[in-house]
This record gives C-alpha cells, sequence and structure tokens, in this order.
C-alpha cells in the first residue's frame, strides 16, 4: 500500500496486518462460490470504516469448495509475518451462520489472559469481526458459510514471535486492531507486553518480574535463579506495564536493570527512550554529590559520555552509595507512580552482568522466592 509515516525524520511505508489479510482472502474466496468469478483484488472495511484493497492469489475452485490467498504485507515495519501467505478455504452452508476455523499455521491458544479462547484459534476479537463481516457481505442474505484459516510456514515462523510465551502454539496469530500495520508501532508492542502480563496474571503470578531487554532477562534467569517464563522484556515502557500490573492486580513488581535504564527511573522517568529524556549524567552526578564526592569528581561524572564511564569513576572513588540511591530511589518512585498499590523492589548490574546492588523490598522478594543473589 502507498501510506506512509514519518518516524524520527524518516518516510516508512504502511502495511497491512494479518486479520486485514484473512478477511480480504476470505471474502475473494466467496465471492469465488457465488460468482464462480475469480477476483484480482477484493476491499475490505477497516474498523475506521475506510476501505482497503488487497490483491488476491492463488484462486481456485474444487469440490464445492474455493481457496484464495492473500499476501502479508508490514510495510518498512520490522514484521517476521511479512511474506507469509494467509489462505482462505470457503464453503458454503445453507444455514446463515459463519464458521471461522484454524488450520495449517495458525496458532492455538493453550492458556487463559488472552483475548481469544483456550482451545480455541489465534484470532483476536478486531480481525475476527473484520472476517465474519467481509464474508457476510459476500455470501449475501440468507447464506452461511465455513471459511478455514491457514499459513504455510506459519508454525516455523511463530518461534520468532511473542506466541511462544503467550502460550499460543502450532501457528501465528491473527493480529490487528485497526488492519493497518504502523511501522516501528509502539502501540502495538506495548499491546503485546499487555497480553504478556495477562496470561501471567491468568496463572496465578502475581509477582512478575520486568527486566528492560535481554540481559536483564539473562541476569534474571542465571544469576538470580529466575523462571524466563515468570520476566517480560518492557523495553522502555516503565510507567505503562505498572499500570498494567495495577489492573491485574500484582501484588509486587521485580524490576531487573542497568544503569542507564534505572537511574533515569530513580528520577521519575517512566519512559527510558533517550527522546522521551534522558539527564542520565545530570542525576548520577547529584547522587554523587550527595555521597560527598568533590567537585572534580562531580565535574568527571557529568562530563561523561556513557552510564559505564561513570560507574567506573563512581566504583574507583567508592562512591557505591550512589548505586544504593538508584535502587532505593526507583522503586520508591515506582511505588509512589502506582499510589502505594503494588510494591516494587529494584535490582541493578554492570555490563559485565556483576550485581551492583539490590535495595531491601528486592532482597525480601528473592528470599520469598527461594533465589539465590550472592
Amino acid at each position: 500500500m502507498d501510506d506512509y509515516v514519518l518516524v524520527n525524520g524518516k518516510k516508512l511505508r504502511k502495511g497491512y496486518t494479518t486479520g486485514s489479510c484473512a478477511a480480504a482472502a476470505s471474502k475473494a474466496a466467496v465471492m469465488m462460490l457465488v460468482s464462480g468469478a475469480v477476483p484480482q483484488s477484493v476491499c475490505i472495511r477497516l474498523p475506521s470504516g475506510e476501505l482497503l484493497e488487497l490483491a488476491v492469489g492463488d484462486a481456485a475452485l474444487r469440490d464445492g469448495e474455493a481457496v484464495c490467498s492473500v499476501v502479508k504485507d508490514g510495510g518498512d515495519d520490522p514484521d517476521v509475518t511479512t511474506g507469509l501467505k494467509i489462505f482462505a478455504t470457503a464453503r458454503l452452508m445453507g444455514e446463515s451462520g459463519i464458521n471461522i476455523k484454524a488450520g495449517e499455521g495458525i496458532g492455538r491458544v493453550t492458556l487463559p489472559g488472552l483475548k481469544a479462547e483456550v482451545g480455541g484459534p489465534a484470532i483476536n476479537p478486531v480481525p475476527m469481526h473484520m472476517i465474519v463481516n467481509a464474508v457476510r457481505e459476500a455470501a449475501g442474505e440468507g447464506r452461511g458459510a465455513e471459511i478455514v484459516l491457514s499459513v504455510p510456514g506459519g508454525e516455523e515462523i511463530a518461534k520468532s514471535t511473542y506466541n511462544p510465551r503467550l502460550g499460543i502454539v502450532g501457528g501465528i496469530s491473527i493480529l490487528g486492531t485497526t488492519g493497518i500495520v504502523v511501522p516501528v508501532s509502539e502501540d502495538a508492542w506495548r499491546e503485546a507486553l499487555a497480553a504478556e502480563l495477562n496470561v501471567l496474571s491468568a496463572r496465578g503470578i502475581k509477582n512478575p518480574v520486568y527486566a528492560f531487554g535481554n540481559y536483564g532477562q539473562h541476569f534474571g534467569v542465571d544469576k538470580l535463579g529466575l523462571r524466563e517464563d515468570n520476566i517480560i522484556k518492557i523495553g522502555n515502557f516503565v510507567g505503562f506495564m505498572l499500570d498494567r500490573a495495577i489492573e491485574c492486580k500484582a501484588h509486587s513488581v521485580l524490576i531487573i536493570g542497568h544503569m542507564g535504564k534505572l537511574v533515569k527511573v530513580s528520577a521519575g522517568i517512566f519512559n527510558t527512550h533517550s527522546r522521551t529524556a534522558d539527564a542520565r549524567m545530570e542525576i548520577l552526578a547529584g547522587y554523587a554529590a550527595l555521597e560527598g564526592a568533590s567537585c572534580g569528581v562531580v565535574s568527571q561524572i557529568y562530563g561523561c559520555g556513557t552510564t559505564e564511564a561513570a560507574m567506573a569513576i563512581i566504583a574507583s572513588e567508592g562512591l557505591n552509595g550512589v548505586f544504593r540511591r538508584v535502587v532505593s530511589n526507583a522503586s520508591e518512585r515506582c511505588m509512589q507512580y502506582t499510589f502505594n498499590k503494588i510494591r516494587v523492589g529494584t535490582v541493578l548490574f554492570d555490563g559485565c552482568g556483576t550485581l551492583l546492588e539490590m535495595d531491601s523490598n528486592a532482597r525480601d522478594m528473592l528470599d520469598k522466592l527461594g533465589r539465590g543473589y550472592e
């Protein structure tokens, strides 16, 4: 599709979701059964009310069934499902109901907490609504249809998505809240994180662990003995995920991170992306001053280009109280953010994977889990 969005000054092409592809393929297959003609493209209506035209391929009629496919195109978004063919096999039924089934390469939900039912296909409500409406429009009054969706290669591709962590097995999910893929969409990322937390909550996990990325997750598993599937990689979305923890009625949250992220949280910055806020050196210099560092040392820290360089100065000057301030302030700020509805503990590690400091809340949480951290 020829629609674009500006991201950090760069023009990026939008794409369309697996839900849009499934709706278009389903509509095309039913149109073939009704008219006998092979459509080259079909128009579907997006949740916004806009129309989206998508090309149709692999059309075939056989034994009262019609098959069509639509190729997933995520635009300039780094989407692993781009290039997959979403197939729909349609059969008309005498009654007016619409029955949507999952075939090869479509995931199946095995854990509660998601928007789709346990045991059913991993098709979210919005795309399901789009598919049903598209089929109903093509079938006309008084006709029902059965649609079997399939994605060759979907099971293998799904291994590179969030699905394994969400308990979705056997293939990809049919997703999309708008029908359109916006490149580098934070909304899509946040939605996936919220779903992951919902699954943990449905499993009875009320003490989730948040890490900013892979390093934090590995530290939690390798050094703290935590279960990998209880750790959510939250990226920059600290505030958002604290809000979601409140919604899930979590009792506590353990945050594991390195200095570059945690020092921001310790000063009340709840989106840690550099374009949102930085001030890392200002915060560290301030903490060093509070710990009694000389003006010269404070200036050195303030002038550092990386937190690793600043940490080296802090360590060489014996200013370990800075690390204690980072973890205790981070926990306190997060608890204030949640209006003290959730207890928060913080663990700080360095670039070599060495534990630098944890606050008393974190120590207590790990003690209750029976995990080692020495």
